[in-house]
């Protein structure tokens, strides 16, 4: 799978793609990441990319002559691929696991970074396929949700992560969060570890972990726990996490 980013700052990535996961996979051809630099596609020689916004107001916005020529140039560049051009926006869809592994069924996504007060608007009518937000926040530009995006996204893929049950145990994979986990020392501050996770008996530690999962969704998260109540038809585990069941 691919990644072409659209960007004003390419330099922003070089660590974010030199260590750990994504490093691997970019050595193991799981995944490529390449940059196309907006100010390459600019017309003039002070490189501009923005101007003054219609209407007055603080901020400048990217124009829409560099902003197509980029665009153009990464669809022609993957002619052959279905890679939608996403806008990292606040407007945009907001980013979860099902957003995820719906970016993952394609050969490649094209991440179109905005900076300033945003982009020209018709470039978002016209050119965009679609726009994907990470949070109800504003960042200084789309560079760190692309970053996310890439991270999340090569995650799913098959083979990336050394124990292939990795990804299948993370929050959200499931609709609920992760429950709690342990390590050596057995104990630490005077806390020991759960019994049940030293027990051996691997179907009392799965239901232990469900159950705890449960109640870290209900508690940390109740809009994911009633969507996960609602896509499963639960009404027993509801009712457990109240009373404080618990598993020993």
């Amino acid at each position: 799978m691919f990644f072409e980013i659209i960007t004003l700052f390419p330099s922003m990535f070089d660590g974010v793609f030199t260590d750990s996961i994504l490093k691997r996979a970019i050595e193991g051809n799981f995944i490529s990441v390449s940059f196309l630099q907006l100010r390459d596609f600019s017309d003039d020689s002070h490189r501009t990319v923005d101007d003054y916004p219609f209407g007055g107001g603080p901020g400048m916005v990217l124009k829409p002559e560099p902003l197509s020529r980029a665009i153009g140039a990464a669809r022609e560049k993957h002619r052959d691929s279905d890679a939608p051009v996403i806008f990292l926006s606040p407007k945009g869809r907001l980013l979860d696991h099902r957003l995820v592994t719906e970016l993952c069924r394609h050969d490649g996504l094209i991440l179109l970074c905005g900076r300033y007060k945003g982009i020209d608007n018709r470039i978002r009518e016209n050119e965009i396929d679609d726009e994907i937000s990470i949070g109800d926040y504003v960042l200084s530009g789309g560079e760190i949700p692309a970053m996310v995006i890439v991270d999340s996204v090569t995650r799913l893929i098959s083979g990336v992560l050394g124990n292939p049950d990795s990804a299948a145990g993370d929050s959200f994979f499931n609709g609920l969060l992760s429950p709690p986990c342990f390590t050596r020392p057995e104990v630490f501050k005077g806390k020991g570890v759960p019994e049940i996770m030293r027990s051996g008996h691997h179907e009392r530690i799965r239901m232990w972990e469900k159950q705890k999962a449960e109640e870290t969704t209900r508690c940390m998260r109740p809009d994911l726990w009633q969507r996960w109540c609602k896509a499963n038809g639960n009404e027993t585990s509801d009712a457990q996490v109240q009373k404080g069941y618990t598993l020993h």
